[in-house]
């Protein structure tokens, strides 16, 4: 049985950059390939998605073009833009940093 993970405020639009540095791809795909990834683990709702795409849209980190998905149907297809990838370089960097400070505190052990 797999539980899919709450994510942590902050992580869905993380999640979508690093997503994109594969490619353009449409919202659907967005989600499958962060699912999928994840060994199911994650699992992003459309309520949740197409909000978080839109936000980034306005904020200059994404651009949208209309296309046609391999099972012909008409969606909009995302790709990572210049300011966009400087977002993803912050982000990644904040990221390890809180990695590497949880792992510590997992680590740690009562003397």
């Amino acid at each position: 049985m797999t539980t899919t993970l709450g994510l942590l405020q902050g992580t869905l639009e993380f999640l979508i950059l690093r997503t994109l540095t594969w490619g353009p791809m449409h919202g659907f795909a967005v989600a499958r390939w962060i699912q999928t990834i994840t060994d199911d683990a994650l699992e992003i709702e459309e309520g949740a998605l197409y909000p978080a795409l839109h936000r980034m849209e306005r904020r200059g980190w994404i651009a949208a073009e209309w296309g046609t998905t391999e099972n012909n149907r008409r969606a909009k297809y995302y790709e990572l833009t210049r300011q966009g990838r400087q977002q993803l370089r912050q982000e990644e960097h904040t990221w390890k940093r809180y990695v590497a400070a949880v792992s510590k505190i997992m680590a740690a052990s009562r003397s």
